[in-house]
């Protein structure tokens, strides 16, 4: 019979062998997000080429009433004498990195007949909640114009496309929409405005998962842990936080043919300077119209690919594009009216950095744009050079075309800036820098004081991230191990 210690020794060693195991699985992941494009520069360098060749198509049919240059626009506009037939055709039309994304492409047609939002833990048939909590692919339309006041956040599920072409759709109220660990959505032709913070409130995900929810912080639109989701030809202002958040490991988006107006922080993209996952966010933001009344965030990057191109500048107050954690951003054929304040002239901030010697190697680039009113792009990085990207081999259009390619910015039909329709007054830039909180109050979503825990708050379901591993916790139990196993072989 075995001496007493032998058993424990090999009880010991097989408890280390499963703390082996659990070491092994919390090994460094790889953070490649899903969509992440491996060559982010030969994107850029795909949008650049479709514009041009668009632009060349433009030029040799001048007799064309369809046609503007957009490469977007003239796909599903040009495409056939009437698009309402065909309006699927549109999901074939995104570019750059949310290209391919499918919204509700071949599912059925969904119409919005009811404008209510009643009951958000339980949403009525015929309602937009009720459309985008269902599970198979929806392309979603309206019966007519309609005001959607929503009661808390618009949860939206996978393979959705909001489709308002044809109606004056107006959505407004708390939460406004929220794209959260879901993949191929498409929001069109909206009106998003006075959007407030929501929470504490029972709703529904999906037609099986109703939850209680945080507190959001009043976005126009939320993109959180999300990957292709395409933001066309909204129009958005007045709301509390942010217009559009992009957070949280999401990638594969493009944000194109929006009109923004009367907002402070305009667009975050990225949730904290240390949160490795949003190196892998890669976002085109094209022929966008920048307006009256914004202040900064145009947006403002942490981390990822950012290619800004062919979009129409016209008015900031502190600056357009700021960012911090070494983002990588690359401006293209932009235009940037300078505002008259003499101490507003630079396009660009680097957040929180005090010297050079902290952003010089940033690569930040600007290549065809047309500075106005004495404003003027600090490069840095490989962005000095003109070498510094593959995108390098073919010009971006002249930015004085941008005024043909942004003509028809945000919604399509009718005023496109709507001056806080709900009857929410505008509070205003209060002045000082590009803290996480900002001059308007709500919920500091993008600030890196708050970590995680505004977001994970928000979180219920399967759909949630996993919590950290804890690594450290199960070294300190390993090396417990090999101590008391030493040990006991010595007996």
């Amino acid at each position: 019979m075995p001496p007493p210690h032998f058993s424990i020794s090999i009880s010991i060693l097989l408890l280390c062998l499963f703390f082996f195991t659990l070491i092994e699985a919390t090994k460094p992941l790889n953070l490649t997000l899903p969509h992440q494009h491996p060559s982010p520069d030969s994107v850029a360098l795909h949008v650049t080429s479709t514009i041009n060749a668009s632009l060349s198509r433009r030029q040799l049919t001048s007799s064309s009433t369809c046609g503007t240059g957009n490469p977007i626009d003239d796909c599903w506009r040009c495409d056939s004498s009437d698009w309402s037939s065909n309006r699927q055709r549109l999901a074939d039309c995104s570019i750059g990195f949310g290209s391919g994304t499918l919204g509700g492409k071949n599912g059925r047609i969904y119409v919005v007949t009811d404008s209510s939002d009643n009951n958000p833990a339980n949403p009525t048939p015929g309602t937009l909640r009720y459309a985008v909590i269902q599970e198979e692919p929806l392309w979603i339309v309206f019966s007519s114009s309609m005001f959607i006041r929503l009661k808390q956040e618009l949860i939206i599920n996978s393979y959705k496309t909001i489709d308002g072409r044809g109606a004056a759709v107006h959505i407004t109220g708390n939460g406004c929409l929220t794209i959260q660990y879901v993949q191929h959505v498409i929001i069109h032709n909206i009106h998003i405005y006075d959007c407030k913070p929501s929470g504490g409130a029972v709703v529904a995900a999906s037609p099986t998962k109703v939850g209680r929810r945080g507190r959001s912080d009043g976005d126009g639109i939320s993109i959180f842990g999300s990957q292709k989701i395409w933001v066309d030809h909204c129009s958005l202002n007045h709301c509390t936080d942010g217009l559009i958040d992009v957070v949280l490991g999401s990638t594969a988006i493009t944000i194109s043919n929006n009109y923004f107006t009367h907002h402070d922080e305009v667009m975050l993209l990225g949730h904290d300077d240390k949160y490795v996952l949003d190196t892998g966010m890669q976002v085109t933001i094209a022929f966008n119209h920048f307006g009256q009344g914004l202040v900064q965030r145009m947006p403002r990057c942490r981390r990822g690919y950012i290619h800004v191109v062919n979009n129409d500048f016209t008015s900031w107050k502190m600056y357009a594009i700021g960012g911090s954690g070494n983002p990588t951003i690359n401006s293209q054929g932009n235009r940037y009216s300078a505002p008259s304040d003499p101490s507003a002239k630079e396009v660009t901030k680097r957040v929180d950095s005090t010297d050079d010697g902290e952003w010089a190697n940033w690569n930040w680039r600007t290549e065809g744009d047309l500075m106005e009113n004495g404003a003027f792009f600090v490069a840095s990085g490989e962005g000095v050079s003109t070498l510094y990207s593959k995108a390098s081999s073919v010009e971006p259009k002249a930015a004085a075309l941008v005024d043909q390619l942004t003509q028809n910015a945000g919604v399509f039909g009718g005023p496109r800036d709507d001056q806080g329709q709900s009857g929410d007054s505008y509070s205003g830039y209060g002045g000082g820098g590009d803290g996480g909180t900002g001059a308007i109050g709500g919920t500091s979503r993008g600030s890196s004081s708050n970590g995680d825990n505004n977001f994970f708050g928000m979180i219920f379901g399967n759909n949630a991230p996993p919590r950290p591993r804890l690594t450290l916790l199960l070294l300190l139990l390993l090396m417990i191990c090999v101590l008391s196993t030493s040990t006991l072989l010595l007996w």
